[in-house]
Parts: structure tokens; C-alpha cells; sequence
């Protein structure tokens, strides 16, 4: 009726979804990843023919399961690209929901595989580790809680975001994932201070760290192992982290050749954990200082990105996102290179792994959804005074 009367008004053209998606993509974090990726299967078809033929797969079998796996990584971090940040806000809840379940369910589901640490579910023809799904929705459901806190009588997001993230850390060391725990307390830390946190409280909950590590050092033999291990000045050369500092030595700058190295027939994780020191054996330093830098390309251009952020969700759980990427990837090249405790993290779109690709792919996602140009004006025009 009202079209009769008054007229329909005219449909206005809309922009192609695609075009507009790649017009304000980072096109150089999506093309770092990408090539951290292809690196990867390079490096699982040094690494993984060993194991193959230990349980009776064909030499690459492991590297065609990481094809179809990566595939869905890389299809999962496209589309979750393409998500407006609301949108990418109520899906986070909801796999945060699902994932926080899941975890909880482990001791009575879950299945160590002869590690030691039950962490995941056995599908039969995969695992699952519920922990690396849980991290990208918690750093969306802790950085809303934190902006919402700042809106005029907003929850106390801190606080209700302070007690979930200790609930997580609590859950993931009875596991015991000690690694996995402290990403997620590292990424709700760089958060809160990214929200204005007092300097002093900041520092009062790192030395009450000091405490929990001792507690967790005196009741945890998995925890002390690790531990003694690192502060051991001797290492045995037969252990992963003999072999794997032995094969860096043995790669200096340019390696030993393709398919020449010995370290993955002597490492059980040589494709996943310590897959660097695959590279390094190999390839030399030049391919380590390759992924180094497309690490630290995708965390600072997400950065600067980030700092010209108005909306403080955004700038938040960005800013968790990358911390915890980097971050992992970081203490993964630090363990094989002994400046840190072992931890069993896996590098990035790099190492194999169904969960750690396809929660990465999400993850990664989110950061391009979440850093893409937008039709707003800069902080900067805050910090000057200036409106929209």
C-alpha cells in the first residue's frame, strides 16, 4: 500500500562482496601466511616420511592429510575475513560456548595418546584439541567484556573477564597444558593493559605469578620435568632437545641439503613441535630468518593496523589475536633453540596439526576481518580534536 501511494524507492547497487573484500585486506599479512603455509608442506615432506613409515603409511601420508587440513584452514581464514566484526563477535561467543564445554568434558572423554596430558578427543580419523579453538573465542569474549566496562554504566567487564580467564588457566593445567595456559593468560594480559590497566596492577599480577610457578613446580612432576630439564647446563643428546639443537648447529647458514638431515629420523615431533629445527638442518638459517620475518610482517603491519583503530572492541581483540600468534610462534623457535622451557607448541601454519591449522586459519581470520579498511575516521582525528 505505501508503494502504491508514495512510490518504491529506487534499489541502490551495492558493491560486489569479493571486490570489496580484497580492496581492504591486508594483502600482505594474507600473502605471509600463505607462504608460511606452502613452507610448511615443504617442510612436512622432509620431516614426516620417517613416521610414515614407523606406523606403515605411505612416505607422504601425513603431508596429504596436511594439504586437506591446511585447505580448510585457509578456506576458514577467507571466510572469516570476509565477516563484518559483529558478525565475527556472535560466532566467537558461540564456538566459546561449544569449546568451553568441550574442554570440560576432557577428563571424561578425552584421550592422552601416551602423553601424559589428556587434551584431546579421538574422532578415529583425527584428533581434536578443544584448547586451540577455545583461545581466538576467548580473546573476543574477554576484549568485549573489556570495552563494555568503559560504556556508561557498562558490566565490570574487567573484573567478569579477569575470573574467566583464570577459570580457563585452572582447567588447562589439570590437564596438564601449561603452554596453552599461559597464552591465554599472556593474551588477556596485553589486553587489559591495552585497555588501560594501572601499571601497579600490572605488576602486582606478575609476581603473584612467582608463587602459582612454585606451587605448580613443587605439585606437578610434568611441570618440574620440564623445568629441571631447562635449567640442566647439560643437555643429553638424546633427548628431543639434544637432537634438535644439534641439527641447528649442523645446518649453519646454509644447511645441509635437502632431504640430507638426520634430525627428523631421531625426533618423534619433528613435524610438528620442532619442525624449525627441520629447517634449520636442512635449509640453514636463511629459510629460519625467511619465517621469522613473515611472522613478524603479519604481527606488526596487524599492529599498525590496529593503532589506527577507533572502535576499542576492535583494537582489543586484535590486539589479543596477535599477541598470542606471535607469541606462539615465538616460544616455539625458542624451545628448539633452548632459551625457553618446552612447552609442545606447535609453529603457526608451519608445524602439521588438524586443530592447531584450523583454529589458526580461524584465528588469523579474525585478525584480517578485523584490520580491514573501513569507512571511519583514524584515532589520530581523535587525539586532534576532530569528529566523523
Amino acid at each position: 500500500m505505501t508503494e502504491m501511494v508514495y512510490g518504491a524507492l529506487p534499489s541502490q547497487a551495492r558493491e560486489p562482496v569479493l571486490p570489496k573484500w580484497w580492496q581492504t585486506l591486508d594483502k600482505w599479512t594474507m600473502a605471509s601466511i600463505v607462504m608460511l603455509f606452502l613452507i610448511g608442506l615443504m617442510l612436512g615432506m622432509a620431516a614426516s616420511p620417517p613416521l610414515a613409515a614407523k606406523n606403515g603409511f605411505a612416505p607422504f601420508h601425513y603431508v596429504q592429510k596436511q594439504v586437506i587440513f591446511g585447505g580448510a584452514a585457509l578456506l576458514a581464514m577467507v571466510l572469516t575475513s570476509m565477516m563484518s566484526p559483529q558478525l565475527v563477535r556472535r560466532l566467537a561467543v558461540m564456538g566459546f560456548v561449544v569449546t568451553m564445554v568441550a574442554l570440560a568434558l576432557l577428563p571424561v572423554f578425552g584421550t592422552d595418546f601416551g602423553k601424559g596430558a589428556t587434551r584431546w578427543y579421538s574422532l578415529g580419523f583425527a584428533s581434536l584439541q578443544p584448547s586451540e579453538f577455545l583461545k581466538p573465542g576467548f580473546v573476543v569474549v574477554a576484549a568485549w567484556l573489556m570495552a563494555a566496562n568503559e560504556e556508561i554504566n557498562g558490566p565490570p567487564g574487567r573484573r567478569w573477564s579477569f575470573l574467566l580467564m583464570m577459570t580457563i588457566v585452572f582447567m588447562l593445567a589439570m590437564q596438564p597444558d601449561f603452554g596453552q595456559a599461559c597464552l591465554i593468560l599472556f593474551g588477556w594480559s596485553v589486553m587489559y593493559f591495552v585497555s588501560g590497566a594501572p601499571m601497579l596492577l600490572i605488576g602486582g599480577i606478575c609476581l603473584s605469578l612467582i608463587p602459582v610457578a612454585n606451587f605448580a613446580y613443587n605439585n606437578s612432576e610434568h611441570f618440574a620435568r620440564r623445568i629441571d630439564g631447562f635449567l640442566d647446563r647439560s643437555v643429553d643428546p638424546t633427548t628431543q632437545i639434544g637432537y634438535a639443537t644439534e641439527a641447528i648447529r649442523e645446518g649453519g647458514l646454509f644447511g645441509v641439503g635437502v632431504g640430507e638431515g638426520q634430525v627428523k629420523w631421531s625426533l618423534p615431533d619433528a613435524h610438528t613441535d620442532f619442525i624449525i629445527s627441520v629447517a634449520a638442518e636442512e635449509y640453514g638459517l636463511i629459510l629460519v630468518f625467511a619465517i621469522m620475518i613473515l611472522y613478524a610482517t603479519i604481527v606488526l603491519r596487524s599492529y599498525f593496523r590496529l593503532m589506527r583503530e577507533r572502535d576499542p572492541f576492535i583494537r582489543l581483540a586484535g590486539t589479543g589475536l596477535v599477541a598470542i600468534f606471535g607469541v606462539q610462534a615465538l616460544v616455539n623457535m625458542g624451545v628448539a633453540v633452548r632459551l625457553l622451557p618446552s612447552k609442545g607448541m606447535t609453529l603457526p601454519f608451519v608445524s602439521y596439526g588438524g586443530s592447531s591449522l584450523i583454529a589458526g586459519g580461524i584465528a588469523v581470520g579474525m585478525i584480517l576481518a578485523f584490520t580491514r579498511s573501513r569507512p571511519q575516521g583514524e584515532i589520530s582525528d581523535i587525539l586532534r580534536g576532530q569528529t566523523r
